[in-house]
């Protein structure tokens, strides 16, 4: 069975990096495309970025275009996402799940069609 854990989250200032890790276990990710989603307190859930299975091509965020990065490492079954110039607006759970990831089309952002969620890590930035 299909399994997420997230790490990597933790604390920083305004325009600080840190570097989120989704390992997967239970099946390979060569084959799955991938995405990051995340919720901030009082807010719904956001499409942040996605990754096709091949880690070709991505989607982004318009809040995220140019700041973040997502890859995937199909050897190490774990995909990445490289944030930088961090806002009090980042913060929140960020999560990772299975789904569908087709390069321009917007349908990934909601989250609907992802399975497979992890328990999520905690990002905070402060100003």
């Amino acid at each position: 069975q299909l399994q997420f854990v997230e790490s990597g989250g933790g604390s920083v200032q305004f325009g600080g990096s840190l570097k989120l890790s989704c390992a997967a276990s239970g099946t390979t990710l060569d084959y799955l495309a991938v995405g990051w989603f995340r919720q901030a307190p009082g807010k719904e859930r956001e499409g942040v970025s996605c990754i096709n299975a091949s880690g070709r091509s991505a989607n982004y965020a318009d809040s995220v275009k140019g700041r973040f990065t997502i890859s995937k490492d199909n050897a190490k079954n774990t995909v990445y996402l490289q944030m930088n110039n961090l806002s009090p607006d980042d913060t929140g759970i960020y999560y990772c799940a299975m789904g569908i990831c087709a390069y321009g089309n917007a349908n990934w952002l909601s989250g609907s069609e992802f399975r497979a969620w992890g328990r999520g890590t905690q990002v905070t930035v402060s100003s």
